[in-house]
């Protein structure tokens, strides 16, 4: 039987979905099979509604489909950063996907999610318990916790969900369950038994998840797990050749924040109460000895970053790792059959004091790679919570090189997301990567190109980017009661309908509480006072609201339709010139004879301001205004930049224009609403200048 062509596949699969074939999609799918097929790294950028998701799922389906099952021939694993995504894929796309392939392929290629271990209920937790700091042994959590409480009622209902799930994942669990009700039944892969030694290996859901990902040809995973992948050494993902990101612009962050080491006193102290168990008493005092010393200095008011450590702390760190270093040797040499569960208590003692170990010997041994830094936070309550903001963090300088010699060797990677074109170009997000400039030739250079398979949505006549070039220039933590004035003049104009994305969560509750006391008859949510999910919900059920907030709105909020027609950003979201390991990137750059600023400082905002920008237009009837109200997007030099990394949107900084605009796009919208027609409200307008409208 002669191959199907990868133009059949696509089609067959997008009829499958109710959907219709764009160029756009037509293209990158060309373009991952072609990355495939040569073992070649690709970087694509697919506007929102060009359907990515198939757009790599169908190639990948037809290579994995060209492989023996269950080898790293024809396995592909796809990354993710959202949960949202990650289940979309597995539960819709997937599915349907290849069965709308089978007839072409001849066999249904299987897929599988993976996760971390702890994303997975413990069956040994959930029937033996859960060591304790205060005593020996285990207690059984579901006795310990009241009936009547919210722990008690989350945890027999996790019982009895235990008997019916398939996959124990928490994901699963629904509704969900607060953090501290899931660490009660999971475990890290620090503390696991491991399968051969676990009374429950044989049923355990972590393991299952494993078996399966190991017999498919796709799976699913996610972004931490892809960094705990490269950086641990050890595998945790099946062997694969090809990898495809999804959510691209995420994996740096996603990367450094695996590869964040972190001590608190909290976490020093539940170290030692789980070490005193097993250990001599000797090694046990003395790190209780140690742990009272960095506690002790912990509480001092040291600067933001270290460069250097100050002698007392580091003192104090390397009596921590060396009191760590002899307790880990005391409680393997240990054994006490009067402790219940001694294998578990074993492994939850040493997974704390290894981390804690850990942690502190790599500060200690101040690798130039290293940024370390002190943190402190308010308390958030009384004397128990005292040290709950004090903490020591270490992070590395870059994780570029990291993921140049993880990432691009040995397998074609496929990184794909809306926002990977900074600036005009790829460059900058490669170099994040670790990847040298487009085209760059060497033995030891991975080999990339860049495709940008554009939108299908008409940016120039949807939407409008409006800068507020005769505000004052914003000033860091200065009264900005011009910016409130515009914004109140806009959200007026709007009806509502705003999405306000604020560079601090400071200056969001300011502005919140100031709109509500102005234009009450406009509803002002704000993100910390429900979740993040019955906000959005809120937001979009009733166009006359707002919802404002910082960082995670910036790039978490989906919805299409009147409800959000104008987007207000309150300045260039710039790292704030305090943060320890972005200045010290910056620093990096420039001792190395780069532009820090433009390398670091002002890439950072491009991708959150093109993240921001992105949530106005998610479907071809939307139509609306992104109002940046920072002058230096049309007044500084790098505002072109800035600009070029944004949607293709009609330019203007008259404000008036942009009133008459908001008003004539709220009079359609009310129209439609009036006559039921939402939906397609409209699709043939133009959102630039409205005097015919």
């Amino acid at each position: 039987m002669t191959k199907p062509s990868l133009p059949e596949l696509l089609h067959a699969a997008v009829t499958a979905v109710g959907g219709t074939e764009r160029p756009g999609q037509v293209t990158m799918a060309g373009a991952v099979e072609e990355a495939i097929d040569g073992g070649s790294h690709l970087l694509v950028q697919a506007g929102t509604g060009t359907g990515k998701s198939l757009g790599y799922l169908v190639p990948a389906l037809a290579h994995g489909a060209g492989g023996p099952p269950g080898e790293a021939a024809g396995r592909v694993v796809v990354a993710t950063a959202t949960l949202a995504l990650q289940r979309q894929l597995v539960e819709r796309d997937l599915p349907r996907t290849v069965d709308a392939l089978h007839p072409q392929l001849r066999r249904r290629p299987e897929f599988a999610m993976l996760k971390g271990r702890s994303n997975y209920l413990c069956l040994h937790r959930l029937h033996e318990g859960v060591p304790q700091d205060e005593e020996e042994g285990l207690f059984d959590q579901f006795e310990a916790a009241a009936p009547t409480s919210k722990l008690g009622q989350d945890l027999l209902r996790m019982r009895d969900w235990a008997d019916a799930t398939e996959t124990g994942d928490r994901d699963d669990l629904t509704p969900g369950v607060s953090d501290r009700a899931w660490s009660q039944v999971s475990v890290s892969s620090r503390e696991c038994l491991g399968a051969s030694k676990c009374a429950y290996g044989a049923e355990c859901f972590a393991e299952m998840a494993r078996e399966r990902a190991k017999l498919s040809e796709v799976v699913v995973t996610n972004h931490a797990l892809l960094a705990i992948d490269a950086i641990e050494g050890a595998p945790v993902l099946p062997p694969h050749e090809v990898l495809i990101v999804d959510e691209a612009h995420e994996l740096v962050s996603r990367v450094t924040g695996v590869a964040t080491g972190e001590l608190t006193p909290g976490q020093v102290n539940r170290a030692v109460r789980r070490a005193a168990k097993l250990a001599n008493e000797k090694a046990a005092d003395q790190l209780q000895t140690a742990a009272e010393g960095f506690e002790r200095l912990m509480e001092l008011a040291l600067p933001g970053r270290l460069e250097e450590i100050p002698e007392d702390l580091g003192y104090a760190l390397m009596a921590l790792r060396d009191a760590c270093r002899t307790v880990i040797s005391a409680i393997g040499a240990t054994r006490d059959k009067s402790v219940q569960d001694e294998d578990a208590v074993r492994k939850q003692a040493l997974a704390s004091v290894e981390s804690v170990h850990d942690v502190a010997e790599r500060i200690t041994n101040g690798s130039e790679w290293d940024v370390v830094w002190y943190e402190r936070h308010e308390p958030r309550g009384g004397a128990a919570y005292r040290h709950s903001g004090a903490s020591l963090r270490v992070a590395p300088m870059s994780v570029a090189g990291l993921l140049r010699e993880k990432l691009f060797t040995d397998r074609s990677v496929v990184l794909t997301s809306a926002t990977l074109k900074l600036g005009g170009d790829f460059n900058g997000v490669g170099a994040s990567l670790g990847l040298a400039p487009e085209g760059t030739e060497g033995d030891d250079v991975p080999q990339w190109k860049g495709v940008d398979v554009g939108s299908p949505f008409d940016y120039r006549k949807q939407g409008i980017l409006y800068v507020a070039k005769h505000l004052a220039r914003p000033a860091r933590d200065g009264d900005r009661g011009d910016m409130l004035d515009e914004l109140t003049e806009l959200v007026q104009a709007a009806g509502g309908r705003t999405l306000g994305l604020f560079s601090s969560m400071r200056a969001a509750q300011m502005a919140a509480e100031e709109l509500r006391s102005r234009i009450p008859e406009y509803p002002i949510l704000l993100q910390g006072e429900e979740t993040l999910g019955e906000l959005i919900k809120n937001f979009a059920a009733d166009p006359r609201t707002c919802l404002f907030g910082t960082l995670s709105l910036w790039q978490g909020v989906d919805v299409p339709g009147p409800s959000c027609q104008l987007v207000v950003m309150d300045k260039i979201p710039f790292p704030r010139p305090d943060d320890p390991l972005m200045s010290a990137r910056q620093k990096a750059v420039e001792e190395a004879g780069g532009n820090g600023f433009m390398a670091v400082a002002a890439t950072h905002a491009a991708l959150l301001m093109a993240q921001g920008a992105g949530r106005l237009v998610r479907a071809s009837g939307d139509r609306g205004v992104v109002a940046v109200l920072d002058q230096r997007l049309a007044t500084a030099r790098y505002g072109s930049y800035l600009k070029a990394s944004l949607p293709d949107f009609w330019f203007t900084t008259d404000r008036n224009q942009v009133r008459k605009s908001l008003a004539a796009i709220d009079a359609k919208a009310r129209q439609t609403e009036v006559a039921g027609q939402t939906e397609g409200a409209g699709q043939a307008e133009s959102a630039g200048p409205v005097e015919g409208d």
